[in-house]
């Protein structure tokens, strides 16, 4: 093996921090049968030589650090207290405390102490392939204070697996188990401080922020993390200033004025986050005074309590400072170990006797400016002083800087390592330094399960410790700035837990300060990216109709996912569409329900005057009662269908409302026409129409077959696509319930068909139109089918252009209007004869007219064979081309008989046939 020596640089001779041999560079010492290491920056720089060339010497350091000072007489503090109980069992703990001045090179030195062959005399560290029985000068190392330093230190310590377990490193790195494998802390990683960083900007209305870090690995870690969870959390960080690691650096004032331009400069960003050393802050925050910024500081851990900082002259100046600091426990008998400091020997500890030397130089000043005096001073200048000022105490310097959240992460961590002591002890003699080694100790390390203000706490796999943080906020109380706990922050749960409501309230306070790259978008708006790089500056825009936000800052707009419902432009909600249809109140379906109401009861007025008139010719020459009967009452079934037309829709309504208008118009049309083929077989003189017309004319099979026709397209049309209820939604904010005809094709073919026995009907009728006027029906009922024709003729367009709720008013209109027709053509004529003119309703004027009409008729007819018919006897008569005129007429000169009766001259015979043919037609009739 290679054995390497450490030597102890020579920086003085004869003087308390002189370096002669190795001890010199301990700071502070106790024998023990384990000992302990210890890590602390309680200088915060290392001063450098200004003369050439630069040497490989360890110089003395400046800036006396009280709260790293208090960390390491807490570590003190809880070793003794460990020893003076019976948690080890007679095993005692001791310590050797090195100050690594905030540089990792010092820190270096003391971790290569740290892995020296135990009991050597010459420090040497050997160098083996195998480390396993190797006994080194410590057992576990407690620090450092810096993540940069613990990163360094940690790789070193690494090598032999000694433990090390940080009260102050927070880098998320570290918890990296294969870079890092022996190294534990007692407090969370900077992943769950940044993250609750990031709530409280969230909680507060904030997303556009600055962010001011050290130049070093803690400082770039940290700003990692928060860039990371800023992102997922769509907060924008509006400008990072990186400031140099060192305060020897010759930039770094440059760097800290042009850092403060950037946030004087950046008028919107009104919150800062800074990574910074206690140092770097009190350098920062004294120019930002300067320069009377006013803002909201978010501290991370390291400085969030910072007494010397807090008291500052003129802190108030620089608006809100509210920051993360690690949970604080039971510290009171730590602090009754400082009120007997004093009492301490101070041989084995030089941070003490430093301590009392600098109270010594600085005891004439006021509170912070005493402060400032210490932190001041380095170890050459206390050289100069040694001996020449007379010592001097005070008893609350020390409590008043205390820190609490770094002091009880000390103590844990002492006592975490004395824990896995006592696990890795139960069957050793742990008097004797040999009995086991660091990396076994790492073991036990892994399971400890310490106590902690009746909680039980351990290391995650990640050799964290889920320890939760307490929220400060700086807060002025008499004139002086006092640090408060505002609330608490669960690492695990991700949520505030306030102190009281008074505390609440200055957190709500909080909310009052913007800081944000545009206004907040109010609901109903949406967020509309600008051209700029940040997801934080943009537009509000109101969201578009049928969509809507109801939360501040939306990036989108959530659409109203049911067509029944609806949102207006700039909208936070969604409405429930009102619904339409003609309902009963509607004053137009009123006004329909009239005119069908009307007409029901004009049907049932000439069905009671056509009973009461049943013997009249009037109404035996409209085909009978019967036939009146079936027309009439297919008049009522169509008003009556108007009626399921109005109201909601339902699918009864749906299929009954067009089957039954169907149905009933068939029938009614199919009776007309059967009286329109009646009265033109009884009228006409046609020999070749009469054949045609004796064929057609079956009443009874006629009407059947019409109708049966028409309820078979029905029947079909309700099997397979038959009607039903349907939501309109093409008006925006209101849903339409209409009744869906199921298929245009079928009622196309129901209408088509109706209007195809209308067009047979009107024919018919039209061929009759010059009928003796009291039978003259045919006429009407052309008149009636006009009508009809032109009502559905209009309807087409008008229905196909028509929506809304009054579409079904003009489908009722149109019924309404071709039943009108029908019904008024075909029966209020009779009903005036009936009534007002009663003296034509006889049977003797009904014979003089139709006498009238035929002889008329007769004479002008030419005839080739007359047929005269009648019940009792027939006439028969061939007339010869002879007795023909040159205009086809019966020659007044011809003679004929028929055998048995008398000799007829011609002259005569269109008398004859007029009175034949009146018998003929009443009787037809």
């Amino acid at each position: 093996f290679v054995i390497f020596l450490i030597p102890c640089f020579v920086i003085g001779t004869d003087v308390v921090f002189s370096c002669q041999n190795a001890d010199d560079f301990v700071g502070a010492s106790s024998p023990g049968d384990i000992v302990i290491g210890g890590l602390f920056a309680v200088h915060s720089e290392m001063l450098h030589p200004e003369e050439e060339p630069i040497k490989p010497v360890i110089q003395n350091c400046a800036g006396f650090e009280i709260q790293v000072f208090l960390q390491t007489l807490a570590m003190i503090h809880t070793i003794e207290t460990i020893n003076n109980s019976s948690l080890l069992s007679g095993v005692t703990l001791g310590y050797e405390i090195y100050d690594t001045c905030a540089e990792v090179t010092k820190a270096m030195a003391s971790a290569l102490r740290f892995l020296s062959k135990f009991n050597s005399s010459e420090d040497a560290v050997e160098f083996k392939c195998n480390y396993s029985d190797y006994i080194p000068r410590v057992k576990a190392v407690t620090g450092a204070s810096y993540s940069e330093v613990s990163m360094a230190v940690s790789r070193l310590l690494a090598l032999q697996l000694i433990p090390q377990v940080s009260p102050a490193s927070s880098a998320e790195i570290l918890s990296d188990k294969i870079r890092f494998p022996s190294f534990f802390r007692t407090i969370p990683s900077d992943f769950h401080q940044t993250r609750a960083m990031t709530h409280l900007i969230c909680e507060s209305g904030w997303n556009w922020v600055g962010v001011i870090a050290t130049d070093d690995d803690n400082g770039r870690f940290a700003l990692e993390s928060f860039g990371v969870q800023a992102m997922v959390n769509n907060v924008c960080i509006a400008f990072k200033e990186m400031l140099p690691a060192y305060l020897s650096d010759s930039t770094f004032h440059t760097k800290v004025d042009h850092a403060i331009e950037k946030i004087v400069k950046e008028t919107g960003v009104n919150v800062i986050v800074v990574f910074m050393r206690q140092f770097h802050v009190l350098k920062l925050f004294k120019k930002a005074i300067e320069r009377n910024v006013n803002k909201i500081w978010i501290a991370s851990d390291n400085w969030s309590a910072a007494v010397k900082i807090s008291t500052i002259p003129n802190i108030r100046q620089l608006g809100t400072v509210v920051g993360f600091g690690f949970k604080s426990g039971d510290i009171s008998s730590f602090q009754e170990f400082l009120r007997n400091l004093h009492e301490k020997p101070t041989e084995n500890n030089k941070f003490l006797r430093e301590y009392i030397m600098l109270l010594s130089v600085c005891a004439h000043l006021e509170y912070h400016d005493f402060q400032t005096c210490i932190a001041n001073q380095s170890q050459d200048d206390l050289l100069e002083n040694d001996g020449s000022k007379p010592q001097f105490w005070r008893d609350d310097f020390l409590n008043a800087n205390i820190e609490p959240g770094f002091i009880h992460s000390t103590i844990l961590a002492v006592y975490a390592i004395a824990h896995a002591i006592k696990r890795q002890c139960k069957d050793r003699d742990c008097k004797d330094p040999s009995a086991f080694t660091p990396w076994e100790l790492l073991e036990e390390l892994k399971k400890v399960i310490v106590i902690d203000d009746d909680k039980e706490v351990k290391f995650d796999s990640n050799g964290d410790m889920s320890t939760s943080y307490d929220v400060l906020l700086w807060k002025e109380i008499d004139g002086h700035m006092e640090i408060t706990t505002m609330a608490e922050y669960d690492a695990e749960k991700g949520g505030f837990i306030f102190v009281d409501e008074e505390k609440k309230k200055d957190f709500l306070a909080l909310k009052k300060v913007q800081s944000t790259c545009s206004q907040h978008c109010r609901p109903g708006q949406v967020k509309k990216v600008t051209e700029s790089p940040h997801t934080c500056c943009y537009e509000c825009v109101y969201c578009p109709e049928n969509h809507y936000s109801n939360q501040t800052d939306m990036d989108y707009c959530y659409r109203c996912n049911n067509k029944t419902y609806w949102a207006p432009i700039n909208s936070t909600m969604c409405y429930r569409k009102t619904i339409y249809f003609l309902a009963w109140t509607d004053w137009f379906a009123i006004f329909l329900l009239l005119l069908s109401a009307f007409g029901v009861v004009l049907v049932l007025s000439i069905c009671v005057i056509f009973t009461k008139n049943l013997d009249t010719p009037v109404v035996k020459a409209s085909g009978g009662l019967t036939v009146c009967y079936i027309i009439l009452f297919s008049h009522f079934l169509i008003f009556l269908s108007t009626v399921f037309f109005i109201d909601v829709p339902t699918e009864f309504k749906c299929k009954t409302r067009q089957a039954l208008f169907g149905i009933s118009f068939t029938l009614c049309i199919s009776c007309i026409l059967i009286k329109s083929l009646k009265i033109l077989l009884a009228f006409s003189f046609d020999p070749k129409l009469q054949n045609f017309l004796k064929c057609m004319y079956k009443p009874i099979p006629t009407v059947v077959t019409c109708t049966g026709i028409q309820v078979i397209i029905c029947t079909f049309w309700l099997i397979f696509r038959t009607p039903f209820v349907n939501q309109n939604f093409s008006i925006p904010r209101a849903i339409i319930l209409e009744c869906n005809e199921g298929s245009i094709v079928a009622f196309g073919i129901m209408l088509g068909y109706i209007a195809a026995l209308a067009f047979v009907c009107f024919i018919f009728a039209f061929k009759g139109r010059k009928l003796p006027e009291n039978y003259n029906e045919a006429k009407f009922i052309t008149f009636g089918m006009l009508i009809y024709f032109i009502a559905w003729i209009v309807f087409i367009p008008v229905y196909a252009t028509t929506f809304g709720k009054y579409l079904p008013a003009v489908e009722i209109i149109v019924v309404l209007i071709s039943n009108y027709g029908i019904l008024c053509c075909t029966f209020l004529p009779k009903c005036y004869i009936i009534i007002y003119k009663q003296e034509t309703n006889t049977k003797s004027a009904f014979l003089k007219m139709i006498y009238t009409y035929s002889s008329k008729s007769a004479g002008s007819v030419a005839v080739s064979q007359v047929s005269l018919d009648s019940k009792s006897s027939s006439l028969q008569a061939t007339i010869t081309d002879s007795c023909k005129t040159e205009n086809n007429s019966v020659n007044g000169n011809c003679h004929f008989q028929v055998p048995g009766q008398p000799l007829i001259k011609g002259k005569d015979l269109p008398k004859i046939a007029a009175r034949t043919m009146v018998r003929k037609r009443v009787s037809s009739i």
